[in-house]
């Protein structure tokens, strides 16, 4: 395994969930750390956490839902001059709903966060990611293999994450560049907790994957040697409780 100390990872829905958990363990192993979400107090509680295990981290304050933040954070990350070493896509939204019964404004939405904010990023970053030989990690979902009832829109922007990861890795392998999709089922979060209750389920976390799991996998992936490349990851809770 190799370590990432020194290394420099941009984290995006780094305030709660996988994000945050990817964020705690790339500072555990000697990351700097930029961390992107909507809600400023988290971002300041995972940087917190990040500078009391000697790890350097910097808030970047952005709803990727909104173009002029997008910008923004391109801008700011760019004025800082910080070498990208890793770039974690975590951030995410998901409507739950029927296809006649969902509307194009929250499809729109979905597409925004789950596949333009990515891609904008991704572009972005590439000089950056190109000149550290650096690896991009996109968090995906099992609905970007499947589709299920209900879930329509939000599976298409997730099939639509995995094409755009593909092309790239196809794209950037060639100048030292990984790309890895993680493919997650239910996971332990906010957003499992109100796909249950609009299933009419009770919420059990404890039945789900765990952030920290999903951390774990996900720093493995990027702790391995160069000449070694996972390219696609899925996982799921080993008890089907759904």
């Amino acid at each position: 395994m190799e370590t990432l100390a020194n290394h420099h990872a941009v984290v995006t829905g780094a305030s709660s969930g996988i994000g945050r958990a990817i964020a705690r363990l790339l500072a555990l192993e000697g990351a700097s750390l930029c961390l992107v979400g909507r809600q400023l107090a988290s971002l300041e509680e995972v940087a917190s956490e990040a500078r009391a295990r000697g790890a350097q981290a910097s808030l970047y304050q952005a709803d990727l839902g909104v173009d002029a933040d997008v910008v923004r954070l391109l801008d700011d990350l760019g004025r800082d001059g910080r070498q990208v070493d890793i770039l974690v896509h975590a951030a995410g939204v998901l409507w739950w709903g029927a296809t006649g019964e969902s509307t194009p404004e929250q499809m729109d939405e979905q597409y925004r966060v789950n596949v333009r904010a990515p891609y904008v990023l991704t572009r972005g970053l590439l000089p950056q990611l190109k000149a550290a030989r650096g690896q991009v990690v996109f968090v995906n979902s099992t609905a970007g293999l499947a589709a299920r009832a209900n879930i329509g829109q939000y599976a298409a922007t997730k099939h639509a994450l995995k094409a755009l990861a593909d092309s790239l890795r196809e794209e950037v392998n060639l100048d030292g560049v990984r790309v890895l999709s993680l493919f997650l089922g239910r996971t332990a979060s906010a957003m499992q907790a109100e796909v249950h209750a609009r299933e009419g389920r009770p919420y059990r976390p404890e039945l789900l994957m765990q952030p920290d799991e999903v951390a774990a996998v996900a720093v493995h992936a990027l702790a391995l040697p160069r000449n070694v490349e996972i390219t696609e990851l899925s996982m799921r809770p080993a008890l089907k409780s759904y």
